[in-house]
């Protein structure tokens, strides 16, 4: 099956454990349609760049999924018509990376960053 990443961002003033339900929810659509939740992560309240729909910030969460396309699809259809998600971002991968995302990574664990002097 096809390999995915989504990035969803939920309204600011839902609390930690509703965003964090709101991740469960979207796991057993996906899991309901046949594609199951490989990895999933909750980055937290984050400040975006702009404002969406008067909110400043938002609450975002991370999934990893293998699942075939009508899955997604529906997965995709439900987050945009749910009242607390404000964006979502697919991607279609080849592979999934090992360990946490970057955005959980401490800066001390990523090697890909020069000495600056």
């Amino acid at each position: 099956m096809p390999l995915y990443e989504h990035v969803f961002i939920a309204r600011q003033d839902l609390s930690n454990a509703q965003a964090e339900g709101l991740v469960e929810h979207f796991s057993t659509v996906l899991a309901d349609n046949g594609g199951k939740v490989v990895d999933s992560e909750y980055w937290g309240v984050k400040t975006m760049s702009y404002k969406i729909n008067k909110n400043r910030k938002g609450h975002y969460a991370y999934l990893r999924t293998d699942a075939p396309a009508p899955a997604v699809q529906e997965m995709e259809r439900l987050m945009r018509l749910h009242e607390d998600v404000m964006r979502v971002l697919t991607i279609k991968v080849d592979a999934h990376e090992e360990g946490p995302s970057v955005q959980m990574q401490k800066r001390e664990e990523r090697d890909h960053r020069r000495d600056r002097r």
